[in-house]
């Protein structure tokens, strides 16, 4: 008859059995569940892999169609292929989805000062109508020519050069150069949130001065050519290249409604009929993978399409498919 000491024995032998089959049990379950995490991150990375191959194809799909359009056609509108794409496209495992702005449909910051770095005094009054036209503070443009111009004098009154932004928690200076990207008005004097919100869709700078395609410009941007221009009575006329894109600047001027306001010739200088720098917007989701790129183009005359710049990132271009949509694909 087994002792106590036995009967301890076995005890102590169960108690480890038990802690040996806990330990293995637990270093299974981690080993198994680091595997699971393993498995989904390398599923992760690679269908973020895949949506930026399809956005990469998306962007080159958008050069060759502004390639073919220069070869169609000599003007540049919402009629054309390239402002035509289609909806959201599914594809294996999610859906893609772009489209294609005319960035010369807005008014050139740049256009503010000419290269030898004087000021473009049409170019200056243009962007103050605008403006005015947004109902904002005229003397922004003040600002912003200085932002943009070689010299260190302020404009009087709304003018700002580094002694006032020095001034600023924090300080900083001012670049004197053309502005890179729409984004530096945030840090222009007087643009507030909400000025900014305002004015930069019908904004933006581009690398050399542009005229604005007539074709694409918002009613209140063509207003802000002249003083006599009013803003409803350009909408109305704007209205016919609905049906019919301008085929040159002066279909638009030769309205009898426009002929009748006496405008100065001069005006028409500031518009075109075609453009050469455009915005293409691509977005992939495959599986929890997401890319999404905004990229300026450069159309050249000879029909090259260059990248000037690329973000890799931005918000929703379009919303995805819906769930039907998938299933009937």
């Amino acid at each position: 008859m087994p002792g106590p000491a036995s009967s301890r024995q076995r005890g102590v032998a169960l108690v480890m059995a038990i802690l040996v089959v806990a330990l293995a049990t637990t270093a299974a379950t981690a080993l198994i569940s680091r595997q699971a995490l393993d498995v989904q991150r390398t599923g992760n990375l690679v269908e973020g892999d895949q949506a930026w191959a399809y956005v990469k194809g998306g962007e080159a799909w958008a050069r060759m169609i502004l390639r073919r359009d220069l070869q169609e056609n000599q003007t540049d509108s919402p009629k054309d292929d390239w402002a035509q794409l289609p909806p959201p496209i599914a594809v294996p495992g999610g859906f893609l989805a772009g489209n294609i702005e005319d960035l010369q449909g807005r008014f050139n910051l740049n256009n503010l000062v000419t290269s030898d770095g004087k000021t473009d005094p049409q170019a200056m009054e243009f962007l103050q109508r605008l403006l005015l036209e947004l109902e904002l503070d005229a003397g922004i443009a003040q600002a912003i020519a200085d932002w943009i111009d070689p010299d260190v004098e302020a404009r009087a009154p709304a003018g700002a050069e580094d002694d006032f932004y020095a001034g600023l928690s924090p300080p900083y200076r001012t670049p004197n150069r053309p502005m890179a990207d729409v984004s530096e008005l945030r840090l222009v004097r007087g643009v507030t949130p909400e000025v900014y919100d305002k004015l930069a869709p019908h904004v933006i700078a581009l690398p050399e001065p542009t005229p604005i395609n007539i074709n694409t410009a918002p009613a209140a941007v063509v207003a802000a050519a002249s003083t006599r221009l009013p803003a409803d009575l350009v909408a109305e006329v704007l209205a016919q290249r609905e049906n019919k894109p301008f085929e040159n600047v002066a279909d638009f001027f030769k309205d009898s409604r426009i002929t009748a306001l006496k405008l100065d010739p001069k005006v028409q200088q500031a518009f075109s009929v075609d453009s050469h720098y455009f915005l293409v917007r691509v977005e992939a989701r495959i599986g929890h993978g997401r890319a999404a790129s905004n990229t300026m183009l450069q159309r050249l005359q000879d029909g090259r399409v260059r990248i000037l710049m690329r973000s890799a990132e931005g918000p929703p271009v379009l919303q995805p498919p819906a769930a039907e949509d998938d299933a009937n694909a």
